[in-house]
């Protein structure tokens, strides 16, 4: 039985019927994910008004954009979250309070060439998360990448919270064997 009723419809189905402006699927939509959504801003941008704006920013996004969704490239969820996560990461880079004058400061910080490294790392590591069977996958970006804890995905997959660790597990040791032969670890 879905923590939100036995004939609930998924995220995803809720995601399609949004991109044909079906109102009553972006609130149930809203009324899911709305409060996490929040934790999430709240844990990233360390402000209620910020992450408060993060959230409207997210579900205005998912109206806009519900017609990208494509089911057969991940679940609901995680496109859901992965909207979320940018919605957070562009309202992260806003300034609060503009800067009249920037100040002077010296940078000692990684050079182009570990940026350009540290950029390959990134994608090497999201190619090789891509590459997991689906229900490994879905389980390692919500716990990584959206910051979920396993009891949590194990709520939003309607799993018990044994097979998320499993899954988690599985996926881990996957991902590790990938980027040993990359030289990654």
């Amino acid at each position: 039985m879905s923590s939100t009723g036995i004939d609930s419809p998924s995220d995803g189905e809720l995601i399609q019927r949004t991109a044909r402006n079906d109102h009553d699927a972006f609130d149930l939509l809203y009324r899911r994910h709305s409060s996490r959504v929040l934790g999430l801003a709240l844990r990233r941008l360390r402000d209620h008004g910020r992450a408060e704006d993060a959230v409207q920013e997210t579900f205005a996004a998912i109206w806009r954009s519900a017609g990208s969704f494509r089911p057969e490239r991940g679940s609901g969820t995680v496109w859901l979250y992965t909207v979320a996560r940018n919605a957070i990461i562009d309202r992260s880079r806003r300034r609060v309070d503009p800067v009249t004058e920037p100040p002077e400061l010296e940078f000692d910080g990684p050079g182009p060439d570990a940026e350009t490294v540290d950029g390959w790392v990134r994608e090497t590591v999201h190619r090789a998360v891509g590459e997991l069977p689906e229900h490994e996958r879905e389980v390692i970006a919500l716990s990584y990448w959206h910051g979920l804890s396993q009891t949590e995905v194990a709520e939003q997959l309607d799993l018990p919270l044994g097979t998320v660790k499993t899954r988690a597990r599985r996926g881990l040791a996957r991902l590790a064997d990938r980027l040993e032969r990359e030289h990654l670890i």
